[in-house]
């Protein structure tokens, strides 16, 4: 016997409400875009618990996108649920964002170590009428008693390399923002094409100080190398943003500022590192990918997905 909508919306309740209202575990859901007419989050409720959600930010060219100006959006699951019932979920999203006007829906759902089921919404998606438009390659390390087995076996021998008094590593919360300045420049310097929009960033910070952290490499006590460590999720970390000095006499930069990140998820007790993905536009960037491989022990797509809805 077929289930209907009808009979799963009866168990079941759609909650859509202003994202500002409630304050999500993944941070950049909470943080309003900018061009944005509205953020909304969709909550399926059963009995009054919540089941899954997601949220969408909604431009002036009636557009909604899950979620723009961040690494990922998508949809969360919270407990298991039917596939039936997770189907009616995205359905009625996809009916109240189309009540609304909009015109066209954009998902960009999270690696699978940050949703498990990432494979089954993927499935689901397809068949309610989304086409695969774009597939970035995340690169992780997983698991709390691995990385604290990596930070007790291999952090001492990059220690050792800081040992000379030359130079020396930190890992702080954000003080100040002129290491953004440093990380364009040096990136300009090197010949790579670099947007960044410090305004959001300096306001993602000061919302959430504790969410934020600054490594950086110093040499005869100036900065020469930072990167931007961000947890999206109060149990992982996101290797966000780094650059180094092309003038630095330093060897083995990334490296350095790589084993500091894992000293900074051993301290933070989290259970993955994401390392990003490793793409120059439309390109892979091989060895980049090669670099990210010696500290890392799986990978994971993120895929954007779109649907025309017809008005």
């Amino acid at each position: 016997m077929k289930t209907t909508n009808t009979e799963i919306s009866k168990e079941f309740e759609l909650i859509v409400q202003p994202s500002e209202r409630c304050k999500k575990d993944y941070l950049l859901s909470n943080i309003s875009g900018s061009g944005e007419v509205e953020a909304l989050d969709f909550f399926w409720e059963k009995k009054g618990k919540r089941k899954a959600w997601t949220t969408f930010s909604i431009d002036s060219n009636l557009v909604a996108s899950s979620l723009p100006m961040t690494p990922f959006g998508g949809i969360f699951i919270l407990e298991k649920l039917h596939t039936e019932s997770l189907a009616c979920f995205i359905q009625m999203v996809l009916n109240t964002l189309k009540n609304r006007g909009v015109r066209q829906i954009e998902i960009t759902c999270a690696p699978k170590p940050y949703e498990e089921h990432h494979d089954l919404i993927a499935y689901l998606l397809q068949k309610q009428g989304f086409e695969l438009t774009s597939i970035l390659s995340h690169q992780f390390f997983l698991g709390r008693k691995k990385i604290k087995k990596w930070v007790q076996q291999e952090y001492t021998r990059y220690q050792k390399k800081t040992q000379s008094g030359a130079i020396s590593m930190s890992i702080n919360s954000i003080g100040n923002f002129n290491f953004l300045k440093e990380i364009r420049h040096w990136n300009v310097e090197r010949g790579y094409e670099f947007q960044l929009d410090d305004n959001r960033i300096i306001m993602q910070v000061s919302e959430y100080p504790d969410r934020y952290f600054l490594i950086s490499i110093l040499e005869a006590e100036k900065p020469v190398a930072h990167c931007l460590a961000v947890k999206l999720f109060s149990d992982s970390i996101y290797y966000f943003l780094s650059a180094i000095n092309p003038h630095s006499s330093i060897k083995n930069g990334g490296e350095l500022l790589l084993a500091n990140l894992f000293k900074l998820a051993n301290d933070e007790k989290v259970k993955l590192i994401d390392l990003g993905s490793s793409d120059l536009g439309d390109e892979i960037n091989h060895p980049l990918m090669f670099f990210k491989s010696k500290f890392s022990n799986d990978i994971s797509n993120k895929e954007t997905w779109v649907k025309n809805l017809e008005l």
